[in-house]
């Protein structure tokens, strides 16, 4: 196994734990995530749908059973981070480090996946 692939399984990994992590805590810690939420701006009810979508998103990433719904999974990450960390920056509660970590790691593991697929179609058939 080559270095890109062993970065790539790293950096996927910790995405992957860091986005199912808070899935579980909108699940099974709400009221305290919902206290985040409302001082944050973003209304309560969309923890639940948020936290399916990141497992969905997950599923997406490592299953890789469409291309469209990868870069779907990448995409909505991406928006999901970006907006948390504005969200952290606009109150200065200066809880922004984990969203900022989190957008390394997504293009971190994106661009090993993109660099990874190339690699493996210019391989020759044989």
């Amino acid at each position: 196994m080559n270095k890109e692939k062993i970065a790539y399984y790293i950096t996927t990994g910790l995405l992957s734990a860091l986005m199912l992590m808070s899935a579980g805590m909108y699940v099974f810690n709400h009221a305290e995530v919902a206290k985040v939420f409302t001082t944050l701006g973003y209304p309560t009810y969309i923890m639940y749908p948020l936290a399916a979508a990141k497992v969905l998103g997950v599923i997406a990433i490592w299953t890789k059973l469409s291309d469209t719904l990868l870069e779907w999974a990448y995409a909505g990450f991406f928006f999901d981070f970006v907006l948390a960390a504005a969200a952290h920056i606009a109150v200065k509660d200066g809880q922004y480090a984990v969203p900022i970590i989190a957008i390394v790691l997504l293009l971190a593991s994106y661009i090993l996946h993109k660099r990874l697929e190339r690699a493996e179609s210019e391989q020759p058939s044989t």
